[in-house]
């Protein structure tokens, strides 16, 4: 139960942060801000509450927000297995020290800039709720929009869903592509995919999984992602 809570206060925490920068860079209206958009529709999938998500948006206006600089750290996790970590943060000087101590007590390695980044593609990554989509015509319809793959999941929920994957830079294609099929994605998130992935016995494997856990738990962390099978 308490690990429920601590992982949907995390989430909130995440999207709080993302509508933070997504107001700076472009304003508070979600009509003309695409980026704000794709934060309430992830606010939603998590059961973000909408006060909590206008009290966001309007902190986000005021002078005294803090400015939150994003930055990518790469490492090694034990036995080979590659980590990126996605980080939001008021003062980069603490983050950077906080990544390097769990990286080390987890028996892995900080990396410079570009070290394990090259094993994964940066990708946008759409969820739609399966219900009536005729999943071939929509195929067809988003090559055109830089459709890299497309498949059918099951979210944690039980939800079954349609998941679209396209490059990075065809982002705000997909997501206007979309908008305009009147499809609201339950989530649109960028992802770093492996290019590769390694697979390790489950004593192993456990091991790379404590330390992604132990990042994950860190106040500037927004995403952690890994190349283990």
């Amino acid at each position: 139960m308490f690990a429920r809570w601590d992982r949907m206060a995390k989430q909130f925490t995440r999207i709080g942060k993302e509508i933070a920068i997504a107001v700076k860079a472009g304003g508070s209206d979600p009509n003309t801000n695409p980026a704000l958009r794709r934060c309430m529709q992830n606010a939603k999938s998590v059961n973000m509450p909408k006060d909590r998500v206008e009290a966001a948006i309007k902190r986000a206006m005021g002078k005294e927000m803090d400015n939150y600089e994003e930055i990518l750290y790469e490492g090694y996790a034990p036995h080979g297995v590659a980590i990126l970590v996605e980080t939001a943060t008021d003062n980069h000087v603490r983050t950077v020290a906080n990544v390097k101590s769990h990286f080390n007590k987890g028996n892995g390695a900080l990396g410079n800039s570009g070290s394990v980044s090259f094993q994964f593609k940066k990708m946008g990554v759409f969820k739609l709720k399966n219900e009536g989509i005729s999943v071939d015509e929509l195929e067809l319809e988003l090559i055109d929009f830089g459709l890299e793959e497309m498949g059918e999941s099951t979210n944690e929920d039980g939800t079954e869903v349609i998941v679209i994957r396209c490059a990075f830079s065809d982002f705000g294609n997909m997501q206007k592509a979309l908008e305009e099929r009147k499809f609201t994605p339950l989530s649109a998130e960028v992802e770093w995919i492996p290019v590769t992935t390694v697979e390790l016995a489950e004593e192993q494997a456990q091991e790379v999984l404590k330390l992604v856990d132990r990042i994950e738990q860190d106040e500037d962390v927004q995403k952690v992602f890994h190349n283990l099978k």
